[in-house]
């Protein structure tokens, strides 16, 4: 596996497999990976000749007060495991490389940026969005894999590919689980045990919600009052908890047939998202 810091070595490998006709998939990271992020890098060797794996813990996503400074960062164990499951190139930037001293530009997905978590952090999805599209310019990728335990910012980043007309195929990866059935993060090392035995409850409450839409419940207002009560009684402080139409995240109708069930709650002072997306 080839490690590059600077962007003009990136371009320089990324270059050469470009004429020799090979095709290169990007899985963005913040590093800390875990066995989700693995799954991503397998699933982007199964659709590209080369893989490439940024690791860039991104400044501009964290909002006043959020973990920037303390956010895990595990580096050569990264590359230990990234060596592993053979990726091509892995680009570890420092945050002098991707932002100028007087940056003044940034991109903004407007309307989706700024509800669920949009809401509750203010800036978070317009730097998530800067950061992928600086990353979809300097690499260059035909393909570009995410994990959808983040549906908004899914969504997000595939409204900016469509809108700014980027030449790129986005390919979403289910959720990687622990057997419990909790979403896999780096946040779950803030966990205490106390609440890693409860987090699989954030899960288990989108089953519930989803089990009421199939057998055709369609007070989805209830059922959003109801399950946020249920967490609110199992420790949890709830942020949101919304069944949305899968295509726009607008809030979900009978009439709509794609359904995701996003939610965000905290225990004790760690931020957990998850959600379940189902055709009825």
């Amino acid at each position: 596996m080839i490690i590059v810091n600077s962007i003009l070595d990136l371009r320089t490998a990324i270059s050469a497999w470009k004429q020799s006709g090979l095709s290169v998939a990007l899985v963005p990271t913040m590093g800390n990976l875990h066995a989700g992020h693995l799954k991503l890098v397998n699933s982007a060797k199964q659709k590209a000749d080369k893989v490439v794996v940024s690791i860039f813990v991104n400044p501009t996503q964290f909002g006043v007060n959020e973990d920037f400074s303390s956010y895990p960062r595990t580096e050569q164990e990264d590359q230990l495991k990234l060596a592993t499951e053979n990726a091509d190139l892995l680009f570890l930037p420092a945050i002098t490389d991707i932002y100028s001293a007087n940056t003044l530009t940034a991109v903004n997905v407007t309307g989706l940026s700024d509800i669920y978590c949009g809401a509750s952090r203010p800036g978070h999805f317009s730097g998530v969005a800067t950061i992928v599209c600086k990353l979809f310019n300097l690499v260059q990728p035909d393909i570009a894999v995410f994990g959808l335990k983040d549906f908004q910012q899914f969504t997000v980043i595939k409204t900016m590919v469509r809108d700014l007309n980027i030449p790129i195929e986005l390919i979403g990866v289910d959720t990687q689980r622990e057997e419990n059935g909790l979403a896999m993060s780096s946040r779950n090392n803030y966990l205490t045990d106390l609440e890693r035995q409860l987090a699989p409850q954030l899960y288990q409450a989108l089953g519930i919600a989803q089990s009421a839409i199939l057998v055709g419940q369609h007070s989805y207002a209830d059922i959003e009052q109801q399950v946020l009560q249920t967490l609110k009684n199992a420790g949890f402080i709830p942020d949101y908890f919304a069944i949305c139409c899968s295509h726009d995240l607008s809030p979900a109708t009978k009439q709509d047939k794609d359904i995701v069930i996003l939610a965000a709650a905290k225990l004790g002072t760690t931020r957990l998202i998850d959600n379940i997306y189902f055709s009825l």
